[in-house]
């Protein structure tokens, strides 16, 4: 088996345990809330959806600020290179330069 058979397969089974999670989790919590989040009252919603938008706008944020990080990191990354470049091209140019004597 290779290296990404092995990656899909560990995939596949963590989705299962999710699902298997939420569906537990779902069972054992079929009552209904009211949920008030300061400026709108949802009356009667299944704790289980509550419980999953929730964990779902907290991923959605999760993502959203690992987004931003790497967009910062490939920006730094983009001018390191760059300053890299001039750096080598200033080495180059100095090393074809006559040496003169110093006295």
């Amino acid at each position: 088996m290779g290296l990404a058979t092995m990656r899909k397969i560990g995939l596949l089974l963590s989705l299962l345990v999710i699902v298997l999670l939420a569906a537990v989790f779902t069972y054992s919590n079929p009552d209904s809330i009211t949920v008030d989040i300061g400026f709108v009252r949802l009356e009667e919603v299944s704790m289980s959806f509550a419980f999953a938008v929730c964990f779902a706008v907290g991923w959605l944020f999760g993502l959203f600020s690992a987004g931003i990080a790497v967009m910062r990191i490939v920006s730094e990354r983009r001018q390191l290179r760059r300053n890299l470049r001039l750096a080598e091209a200033e080495v180059s140019s100095l090393r074809s330069l006559p040496l003169h004597d110093a006295n």
